[in-house]
């Protein structure tokens, strides 16, 4: 029997944290706690973050609870009492979120969101909401850079069979789909979230046969509407050639060729000549679909070299985000029982206390910078970004479907400026700080060494 996401995902967790809880409740330690969640700092050649994620997070904290072989498991590691397990039973989150929304852009340092709750049930969902945040904020960054380098030309993310895991590859296709991405060649995601799903035939297809065109000519009878033939499995001009025919033969059907598609080789090279030989058959409408080894960096490179390509498959590169596998991704208290709190380790220093993030628009309604400040604080002409999304344990609202994130991100995307889009070492976008947050972050700062060092 499927169980409800919070009650499947309590132990999904790192021992520290029940180990933690579990001295909270010896202690009698259950006022309120605030807890951020930010990136510390930029993988080489970002500049800006894609926010992915929220949605599994607000839904593993409205479902939180320990079910009974979970208390049981906890119990045979005979690490935990038994009026802390009894405690756990009842345990449901009552919190409060303040999130960005997903599709959001945001930068090193500032708040992704912030849980305030009872500190045993905040603590608790460190991991998770990290894990949750964290691969899917990773993907749709690396996605977001892809659709940068292809420009208007449309992207299929082809990473399931590469990918770290069955959820990695789902949550892949979403993040994907999220920054730009057209659709998935993942059926499974295509039905738990409502994506476009594309794909036609392997390699394996085609010498699964006598011969390539008679591969072709099947696949056309088979598919008619949607005729995207593999070219490459032998020769590629050749296999042009026989998709050619083919083609022609479909229209002499009042049928239509869809595409051709390209997996190894000299792309740009190979392209051209597809295109030229395609378009002197009459077949000016046949779009050129390319796959094989492409994230953002290989599609910069083949388009600059010239290629005719109307559309990418891209896999791997992107669905393990190859050159950037993950992100300093940091959950810190910043406040607990009404009292600002901060982290003083060398290069870890975090800000205190809720906070809010204030967007400044140019003129021309272009991104120009941001201000890390105080919840309670308001920046004339700003926009602040983080909006309340749980209250109470509960949603607020209900979410936006991914169709509706997907929009707001490619709104979103569109304000910010060339130049922090660029694929290598882009400048940096400012973040500064208030007025308020530097007042109270050296007011803390000087009671903690005072108190500690």
């Amino acid at each position: 029997m499927t169980r409800a996401t919070g009650e499947q995902y309590a132990l999904l967790t790192d021992l520290y944290e029940l180990t933690m809880a579990a001295s909270y409740f010896e202690e009698d330690m259950h006022d309120e706690a605030t807890f951020s969640l930010f990136i510390r700092k930029y993988p080489s050649d970002r500049g800006y973050f894609v926010a992915a994620g929220l949605e599994d997070a607000l839904n593993y904290l409205a479902t939180l609870r320990f079910a009974d072989d979970d208390l049981a498991y906890l119990e045979s590691t005979r690490l935990f009492k038994k009026s802390f397990l009894d405690y756990l039973k009842t345990l449901r989150f009552t919190g409060e979120v303040w999130a960005l929304p997903e599709g959001s852009l945001f930068f090193k340092d500032e708040p992704i969101l912030e849980v305030t709750g009872p500190i045993i049930e905040a603590q608790l969902a460190e991991t998770f909401i990290i894990n949750a945040i964290n691969l899917q904020t990773l993907i749709a960054t690396k996605a977001a850079r892809s659709t940068v380098a292809a420009g208007p030309r449309r992207l299929v993310d082809f990473s399931l069979r590469r990918t770290q895991g069955i959820d990695a590859g789902l949550k892949v296709a979403r993040a994907s789909y999220l920054a730009g991405f057209v659709g998935t060649s993942n059926v499974l995601a295509g039905k738990l979230y409502d994506l476009p799903i594309f794909g036609t035939m392997a390699h394996s297809y085609i010498t699964s046969f006598a011969s390539e065109i008679e591969a072709f000519r099947a696949f056309a009878r088979a598919f008619p509407q949607n005729t995207v033939l593999l070219i490459d499995t032998y020769d590629t001009i050749a296999g042009a050639r026989k998709a050619i025919q083919v083609g022609q033969e479909m229209a002499a059907r009042g049928q239509k060729l869809r595409g051709v598609r390209l997996d190894s080789g000299d792309m740009a090279a190979l392209s051209i000549e597809v295109r030229r030989l395609l378009d002197e058959a009459g077949l000016a409408d046949v779009t050129i679909f390319a796959s094989g080894g492409f994230d953002e960096y290989k599609i910069a490179r083949t388009l600059a070299a010239g290629a005719k390509i109307d559309a990418f498959g891209v896999g791997t590169k992107m669905g393990v985000s190859a050159d950037a596998p993950y992100f300093d991704c940091a959950y810190k208290l910043v406040r607990y029982g009404g009292r600002p709190v901060m982290k003083l380790s060398t290069g870890k220093v975090t800000y205190v206390d809720k906070k809010q993030i204030f967007r400044h628009y140019d003129d021309q309604g272009f991104m120009a910078g941001d201000s890390i400040g105080l919840r309670a604080e308001a920046l004339p002409g700003t926009a602040p970004l983080l909006k309340p999304v749980m209250a109470k344990g509960k949603l607020l609202a209900p979410l936006p479907s991914l169709k509706a994130s997907r929009e707001f991100f490619l709104q979103e995307f569109a304000k910010l400026p060339m130049q922090y889009k660029s694929l290598a070492n882009p400048p940096l976008y400012p973040v500064t700080i208030s007025p308020a947050l530097s007042r109270l972050q050296a007011e803390v700062e000087a009671r903690v060494r005072r108190q500690e060092l």
